[in-house]
């Protein structure tokens, strides 16, 4: 069965499939800034209180399944967890120390609601890997 959350006031099941890329769709997201990438995310979602379910870096995207209270937009935390990733990233992984013009996440991104479709979801971005033969597997959550 499903698993609901509680705050003070409220119960609550909010999953949803997010998939982002980088800007230009370059192919950066391999090796070890693919794995530092996860690092910051999964850091980035307990800061906010966002639960990382699953979550799969290819070379080109990256699939999450988040657990997101219902006291956040979708929209804010996605902005809240690509704009402070995107600073760490240039900071801490690209060594670059500039305040401002540090892009690393192209606009937008998709998402849909997992609802009862949880398990079909989490077992679509586990098996992204197999999908396309030749690469590592990274698990984020």
């Amino acid at each position: 069965m499903h698993e609901w959350q509680s705050l003070s006031h409220v119960r609550w099941e909010c999953k949803y499939h997010v998939v982002t890329i980088p800007k230009y769709r370059k192919r950066v997201l391999y090796g070890k800034l693919r794995r530092q990438i996860g690092r910051i995310l999964r850091e980035l979602c307990r800061q906010r209180g966002v639960e990382l379910l699953e979550g799969h870096c290819k070379e080109d995207h990256i699939h999450m399944c988040l657990s997101i209270p219902p006291k956040y937009s979708v929209a804010h935390t996605i902005g809240f967890l690509k704009g402070k990733s995107a600073v760490r990233v240039h900071r801490d992984l690209l060594l670059e120390r500039r305040m401002t013009g540090l892009h690393f996440w192209a606009n937008g991104y998709c998402v849909s609601t997992v609802g009862l479709e949880e398990q079909r979801i989490r077992q679509y971005i586990r098996e992204q890997e197999q999908r396309e033969s030749g690469q590592g597997e990274l698990d984020l959550g």
